[in-house]
């Protein structure tokens, strides 16, 4: 097994983030607008899936009639 040595792991780090590409702040933006909007279309969905299925409940269970 090799020898760990800490200064040239660092070394190579430094060197792997170096070559990521980071977004630019509008990219950064847009995609947490985008991530933001899905959210709410999710839960506008789930929501109106649940209230059919609790209404399908309650008419087959005989319930809040």
């Amino acid at each position: 097994m090799a020898a760990f040595k800490p200064t040239e792991f660092l070394k190579e780090v430094r060197q792997e983030t170096n070559k990521v590409t980071w977004p630019s702040r509008k990219e950064t933006m847009i995609t947490t607008a985008m991530v933001f909007v899905m959210v709410i279309f999710a839960s506008i969905f789930f929501l109106i899936v649940d209230q059919i299925l609790s209404i399908g409940v309650r008419t087959v269970l005989g319930l809040g009639g």
